[in-house]
C-alpha cells in the first residue's frame, strides 16, 4: 500500500524509496504541478516527500491529509545524501506519523504540528 509520494526534485534511482510504499511524481507524470502533486497526495491520503519549500508552506496552512516530509539539505553528493537520508529515515518516518511536517536537516529533524 502506497504511503508516500516522491517529488520529482528527488532522486529517483534511490533504493530506500522504490518498494510498494513509495509512488514517484515521475512515475505518475512527470509534468505534474505543485497543485496537481498536492491534490493528489490528499485524495489518496499520502505524505509528500520533497526538497520543495511550498509544500511546507502549504501543509502550515491546512490540516493533513497530506503531510509533508522536507529535506532541507541543500547541495551535496548523491552519495552523501543517501548516507544521510539511510542514517535518519527510521526516526523520520516515526515522526511524520505524529506531525503535519517534518523537516529534515544535516544536523537535526524538526517535526512541526
Amino acid at each position: 500500500m502506497t504511503q508516500f509520494i516522491v517529488d520529482a526534485n528527488l532522486p529517483y534511482y534511490f533504493s530506500l524509496w522504490h518498494n510498494n510504499l513509495y509512488q514517484h511524481v515521475i512515475d505518475i507524470n512527470p509534468n505534474m504541478k505543485d497543485s496537481e502533486i498536492w491534490q493528489y497526495a490528499k485524495e489518496n491520503s499520502l505524505t509528500i516527500v520533497t526538497k520543495d519549500a511550498d509544500f511546507s508552506d502549504l501543509v502550515l496552512l491546512n490540516d493533513p491529509p497530506p503531510r509533508v516530509i522536507h529535506i532541507k539539505f541543500g547541495n551535496m553528493r548523491m552519495k552523501e545524501f543517501h548516507q544521510a537520508i539511510n542514517r535518519v529515515w527510521d526516526s523520520v518516518l516515526i515522526m511524520s506519523k505524529k506531525y503535519k511536517l517534518v523537516r529534515v536537516y544535516k544536523d537535526k529533524i524538526e517535526g512541526i504540528g
